[in-house]
């Protein structure tokens, strides 16, 4: 873990105040219609957009075939009653846990720096070569290792084949991020320090009232200090297809995903690869989503998303039961997702009101030879279950009220109330990264684990979060989440010391440049 910030953290951050200060005033762009968790990510911009570009296109036509530019973001975290692995003074015997009034780290404030700079040369018009890299790193943080923490690595290195214009095939090959719909089971994963990329071959057929993706690739392994490598335990492959014609006033999207795992398949993040990873599957997802597209039935909005999952999964979970520990299961999961919101265009600050309702299957009998949990595969779990990310789309319902207001043109604030209850009690609380909390074992207060006999309801969580945009290239954003303790945690932790709510506060400046 970085204990200092490197040179390159310096030259960004220098780079970064002078683009704030004097960068170009354009109008911002408008702010999404969603609400706080959707808005907290912070995308490079796209290829011929950034400051690097405009300034060397001037200079000279022969850079109109380069792309250069990056992006540097620095983001302070604070956190209270919330995990933090591997933090000196937690009890052993129980672990560390969130919610935890007694025996924890109850308190982690951090700095996180993360930098992007990437190469891009397009010599003819059906040829692309893009390369690049990432440093990220977090000082004062309680986690150790930290989550946070990659030396320099390479990003993304790929090769792009083809012109849509020219022809309808194209093709993507190596290192290259991968994000699909709203990103609920395929993301770049933005919000975390190191963004999700793959080592992937794609191919796309596009025309103007479709185009459809197939694609097969190995999630890439987070290692610091050593060049990342995939996973060749994992294998992620698919076909994804889209229209904005088959019904004018949406965009229509269906999907067939195969995760293939191995035994052995390591952890994503740490000091070196953890041998415990991904269990073992070989699980299958098809499903489709809708999204209404903008401005065509007024002020209103939707999205709907559903998934069924059929296949193999191993379970691997300590105290597992003997009748399935090591056994293959059948997998028998699904998951829905549906929003509504309005939003009233001619008032002012063109407030924005939305509903959405969130549903994953948990396992209701471990014993019975079948695997009933969703399978999050690979999203970007902060953009819907709140800022404080202590959810996954498993074993979960959701209920999210959510709310947005423009007070002047570059600021957006939101509001987001949830509520949380378990699908299944017989089944675990899960993370936001799909890890358990607690074994299969009952605990009696005693930490989390199965008990069927304990009230469904999580708690809720209320987010409070407001990005102003200093400039095009340039934006700044403060948040506030706070979880109150429901029932199910109440109960899992009362014979620890009990449970406390969690509080979560941050602050992000962002410069693409």
């Amino acid at each position: 873990m970085k204990t200092t910030p490197t040179f390159l953290d310096a030259a960004a951050l220098v780079l970064g105040v002078v683009v704030a200060v004097y960068g170009e005033d354009k109008p911002a762009a408008p702010a999404p219609g969603s609400a706080a968790s959707a808005m907290a990510a912070s995308p490079a911009p796209a290829a011929g957009t950034s400051l690097a570009n405009e300034w060397l296109r001037k200079q000279s036509d022969l850079f109109d075939v380069w792309d250069v530019g990056g992006q540097f973001r620095a983001r302070v975290e604070h956190a209270e009653y919330l995990d933090a692995p591997g933090a000196a003074g937690i009890d052993t015997k129980h672990g560390p846990v969130d919610f935890r009034a007694v025996g924890g780290d109850n308190a982690n404030t951090h700095l996180l720096l993360r930098e992007f700079v990437h190469v891009g040369y397009t010599p003819l018009s059906w040829l692309q070569f893009m390369v690049e890299g990432r440093d990220s790193s977090s000082q004062g943080d309680d986690r150790i290792p930290s989550p946070d923490s990659d030396s320099m690595d390479l990003h993304q290195a790929y090769i792009k084949l083809g012109n849509p214009e020219l022809f309808p095939v194209t093709a993507k090959v190596g290192r290259q991020e991968l994000a699909y719909g709203d990103e609920r089971l395929i993301g770049a994963s933005d919000w975390t320090n190191v963004r999700r990329t793959f080592d992937a071959v794609k191919l796309r057929y596009e025309n103007e009232a479709f185009w459809v993706d197939a694609f097969a690739s190995r999630p890439v392994i987070v290692w610091d200090d050593h060049f990342n490598q995939s996973n060749d335990y994992d294998f992620l492959s698919g076909v994804y297809a889209s229209s904005t014609k088959l019904i004018p006033v949406q965009e229509s999207q269906l999907y067939f995903l195969a995760r293939n795992a191995e035994l052995n398949s390591p952890a994503f993040y740490g000091p070196s690869p953890d041998p415990q990873g991904a269990t073992a599957r070989d699980i299958y997802t098809v499903g489709g989503r809708v999204k209404s597209l903008p401005g065509k039935i007024g002020g209103w909005d939707y999205t709907a998303e559903g998934a069924y999952q059929f296949g193999r999964f191993r379970e691997t979970t300590k105290k597992a039961p003997a009748s399935v520990l090591n056994h293959n299961l059948d997998q028998d999961a699904f998951a829905a997702s549906a929003t509504l919101g309005y939003t009233w265009t001619e008032a002012f600050g063109t407030p924005r009101a939305g509903l959405e309702y969130v549903y994953s299957s948990g396992d209701s009998d471990p014993a019975d030879g079948k695997h009933g949990t969703f399978d999050n595969l690979f999203p970007t779990n902060h953009k819907f279950y709140g800022i404080m990310d202590l959810f996954s789309w498993q074993n979960q319902q959701d209920l999210h009220f959510m709310a947005s207001l423009k007070p002047v043109k570059k600021l957006t604030v939101t509001a987001d109330y949830r509520l949380f209850w378990l699908a299944d009690t017989r089944d675990s609380f899960y993370t936001n990264k799909g890890a358990r909390r607690g074994g299969l074992a009952a605990t009696d207060g005693g930490g989390y684990g199965i008990n069927p006999n304990y009230s469904s309801y999580l708690g809720s969580e209320l987010d409070l979060v407001a990005t102003y945009s200093i400039t095009p290239y340039a934006l700044v954003q403060g948040g506030l989440g706070h979880f109150f303790v429901g029932d199910y945690i109440k109960s899992s932790l009362a014979a620890v010391g009990g449970a406390k709510d969690a509080t979560f506060i941050y602050g992000q400046f962002t410069v693409n440049f």
